[in-house]
């Protein structure tokens, strides 16, 4: 069986793809004697995960595909793999060059911060230190070894602006500064669908609404069977529900948001009247064009592209702070993560004052020399 998949693996590259992304790619390799998961409390199935989750031979599997499929090849290509539940230490391990297994990982701490102790659908606010203190352990320690996918969205998760932003009054500024602190990073950026024009979640008003079969069987589970309210689960399941990343794309005003003049699989969102590509493509304020501005920056920067990353500010409550530095240039990244204005002394950022601006994400002119940020205020500034 595996050499079928390494055969076709190579079919694919030999026709000029750049590489594959590999689901729960984590999962290959179980405990063959099948054990029962423990059941938690107020649940109706074992936990598998120990069982599967970076099983027994999952490396001696990982590295013979690199070795049947990539070693020898001269032409570039690139593995990433999805590992949920995977930690700091086996991404080391993963996407150390010298163990020939992965280039890249896809992990799920920073967004499982928001799950409460009982998963995904028991919620609990993740805060700014929440955030930063996450996502700087993965930037420190895969620094010498491996390296970072960066992701707010995809297929799995309800939209960031929603989730981590503010998807109503600062929906703009929310989405630009949050995108700000994630592609300023190390490592390689995945920009999901619509989530470049700050696409939000849907208002689901029933059960009716939802199409995923994920979501379906939680609300039967946890109303039929467990006898929890059903308004509580919908509200659970409307912030979380996977269904909010699979609406159609909103390219236009028009039906179906422009998808098709067919019938969608599941209704578009109800704002793409407002919030569509068509009405941000030629606006230079518009969320799209700051993705385009911080690619561009990443693209023209080596600072970005492969500079150090150090947490700046790192008790503050609602700035999420960093600086990359590389030779004798650098960069900093201030972003208020909250609907406050945000206050910091200047002096904890020696050496910033006067700093070319090189990225706004709002239209005002800043007041960080002084020691605020509007609410959602993104800056990158630039030195050296």
């Amino acid at each position: 069986m595996r050499g079928a998949v390494y055969e076709m693996m190579n079919w694919w590259l030999d026709r000029g793809v750049d590489g594959f992304r590999m689901d729960v790619i984590n999962f290959i390799s179980k405990v063959t004697d099948l054990p029962d998961g423990q059941v938690p409390e107020r649940a109706l199935y074992g936990d598998a995960y120990p069982y599967f989750g970076q099983g027994p031979r999952i490396h001696e599997f990982l590295h013979e595909m690199h070795e049947r499929v990539f070693a020898g090849r001269d032409d570039r290509y690139l593995t990433v793999g999805e590992m949920p539940g995977v930690d700091v230490e086996q991404a080391r391990q993963f996407t150390d060059p010298a163990n020939g297994e992965l280039d890249m990982v896809f992990q799920f701490e920073h967004v499982d911060l928001d799950h409460g102790p009982g998963g995904k659908w028991d919620y609990r606010p993740a805060t700014v230190l929440d955030l930063k203190r996450n996502l700087s352990k993965w930037q420190e320690g895969l620094a010498e070894v491996g390296w970072n996918s960066l992701y707010w969205n995809n297929h799995d998760q309800p939209r960031v602006v929603s989730r981590f932003g503010d998807d109503g009054e600062h929906r703009v500024e929310s989405a630009k500064a949050l995108a700000t602190v994630l592609h300023l990073m190390r490592g390689t950026p995945y920009v999901y669908q619509g989530e470049e024009l700050g696409m939000t979640n849907v208002p689901f008003a029933t059960i009716d609404d939802f199409r995923d079969i994920e979501t379906l069987n939680h609300y039967a589970e946890a109303v039929d069977i467990l006898g929890a309210p059903a308004e509580a689960v919908l509200t659970a399941l409307r912030r979380t529900s996977r269904d909010n990343a699979r609406t159609p794309m909103q390219w236009t005003p028009d039906a179906n948001a422009g998808f098709t003049t067919g019938t969608p699989w599941i209704p578009a969102n109800p704002n793409a009247a407002e919030i569509n590509a068509e009405a941000e493509v030629d606006d230079p304020d518009s969320v799209f064009a700051h993705y385009r501005a911080l690619i561009d920056l990443r693209h023209r920067s080596e600072v970005v592209a492969t500079g150090d990353y150090e947490l700046q500010l790192p008790e503050h409550p609602q700035i999420f702070a960093y600086s990359r530095s590389l030779g004798g240039r650098s960069l900093l990244v201030l972003a208020n993560l909250t609907g406050s204005v945000a206050t910091f002394d200047p002096a904890a950022l020696p050496g910033w004052e006067g700093a070319e601006v090189l990225l706004q994400g709002r239209g005002a002119e800043t007041q960080a020399a002084s020691g605020a940020l509007q609410p959602w205020e993104a800056l990158v500034l630039s030195r050296g």
